[in-house]
C-alpha cells in the first residue's frame, strides 16, 4: 500500500489521539509497515487533542489533520469529550473522526454516533489484526472517500 495524498499532491495529515504508548507504536508500526505515506501525528490526551485541533501554545502551527484516530479513555479529557468539542465547532466539525478503542460496549458506541463520530472500530489486540485495521481504515478514508478541503 502507498497511502494516498490529497489533490494537490501533500500526504494527508492524521492526528492519532492516544495514551497507550504500545497501541502508538503499534500504529505508528502498522503506518510504516504498509508504507502508508501518511503524517502521523500523536498527542497523548484529550486536552492536548483540542490544543492541537485548536492550534492554541505549542501547537501554534500545526498542521490541520485530515482525519482523526481517536481514543476513548483518555486522561484530562476523555474521547468522548473530544468528540463533542470537535463536531460542535464550525471549523473542526468536517474533520473525519474514527473512534479506535477497546471498548466494544454498546453505550459507548451508542453515544460515540450520538456525537456524529464517522466510524467506530474496536482495537483488536493481536498485532497483525490490529495492522489490518489500520490498513483498512486508511485505505477507506484515504483511499476512497473524499475528504473535505483544509481549512
Amino acid at each position: 500500500m502507498t497511502g494516498a495524498v490529497r489533490q494537490d499532491g501533500t500526504p494527508i495529515e492524521v492526528l492519532l489521539v492516544e495514551d497507550d504508548p504500545g497501541d502508538v507504536l503499534m500504529t505508528q508500526e502498522a503506518f510504516e509497515e504498509h508504507k502508508v505515506r501518511n503524517r502521523l501525528t500523536v498527542v497523548s490526551d484529550g486536552a492536548e487533542a483540542l490544543a492541537y485541533l485548536r492550534r492554541e501554545g505549542q501547537y501554534a502551527n500545526a498542521t490541520r489533520p485530515d482525519l482523526i484516530l481517536l481514543d476513548l479513555n483518555l486522561p484530562r479529557r476523555d474521547g468522548r469529550e473530544v468528540l463533542e468539542e470537535v463536531k460542535k465547532d464550525d471549523d473542526l466539525c468536517r474533520i473525519p473522526v474514527v473512534v479506535l478503542t477497546t471498548s466494544a460496549a454498546d453505550e459507548d458506541i451508542l453515544r460515540s454516533y450520538q456525537l456524529h463520530a464517522n466510524a467506530y472500530v474496536t482495537k483488536p489486540v493481536d498485532f497483525e489484526r490490529f495492522i489490518s485495521v489500520i490498513r483498512q481504515i486508511d485505505e477507506f478514508f484515504v483511499s476512497v472517500v473524499k475528504l473535505p478541503p483544509r481549512a
